[in-house]
């Protein structure tokens, strides 16, 4: 959710040029992808819960998903500025949705699963 907030201010902070806004763009996307990295990295090390397709699908491939096309459209803003700018609301959008989406089903790992396995000991 986060993510989906920093985009907006970048696509609301009056940059002197396209050229400027694509750079912080292409910027918040690679560092997207490089934190979906080490997402998957710790993921695949813990030991506490094995992830389910699901789990990867929403952890994993869609917020990499939409890191990438942020970094996609910033890269084309300006030979296509009108197309890269629907994709970059899209993206940030998703971002918005996966987040609500994770904190939901976070909260929902910890009342179902964590917390009766703590009243259990």
């Amino acid at each position: 959710m986060i993510s989906a907030l920093l985009v907006s201010a970048i696509m609301s902070a009056p940059w002197p040029s396209l050229c400027s806004a694509a750079i912080a763009l292409t910027l918040f996307g690679l560092g997207g992808l490089v934190y979906g990295g080490t997402v998957i990295r710790r993921a695949r090390r813990q030991t506490y819960y094995k992830p389910e397709r699901a789990d990867w699908v929403w952890y994993a491939l869609l917020p990499g998903s939409a890191y990438a096309a942020v970094a996609v459209a910033a890269l084309s803003l300006g030979a296509y500025p009108c197309p890269a700018l629907f994709a970059t609301g899209a993206a940030a959008l998703a971002l918005l949705l996966i987040g609500i989406h994770n904190a939901w089903d976070t909260v929902v790992h910890i009342v179902v699963v964590r917390l009766p396995s703590e009243a259990r000991e």
